[in-house]
């Protein structure tokens, strides 16, 4: 009789595959907030373009989304700072306009934007940053 355990042949490191290095997968919650953050500063520029609704300076604010965004895309951790700092500034500034002027639009986007907030502190968010 033979010996099924020892039938069993034990692999030598010769014939192992070689490990392949982590995958850094874009999280979709993370590409959802990076296309947020470009819809955010197309508005922005289109209402200083119009002339009416956000003065010139505010050109900053999107070129700050645009670097968030393309930061977000490549898992920059440097990205994702200035997208939390974004995400969390509007939603603080998003239920103000609420309290003071009980705007509905406001609420939505204040709620919308502690969502995303709450997702990007995720210790599985971060996990994959570099």
């Amino acid at each position: 009789m033979t010996n099924p355990a020892k039938s069993e042949e034990v692999p030598k490191p010769h014939m192992t595959e070689p490990v392949a290095p982590a995958r850094r997968d874009l999280l979709p919650g993370l590409a959802a907030i990076a296309l947020y953050l470009l819809v955010l500063a197309g508005v922005i520029i289109l209402g200083v373009a119009g002339g009416r609704h956000y003065p010139i300076l505010f050109l900053i604010f999107a070129g700050a989304f645009i670097a968030a965004s393309a930061g977000l895309i490549l898992l920059l951790r440097w990205a994702w700072a200035l997208a939390l700092a974004a995400v969390l500034l509007l939603a603080g500034y998003n239920l103000w306009i609420f309290s003071m002027q009980h705007q509905p639009p406001a609420i939505v986007q204040g709620l919308l934007n502690l969502v995303f907030f709450l997702y990007m502190i995720r210790t599985e968010v971060r996990a994959k940053l570099r």
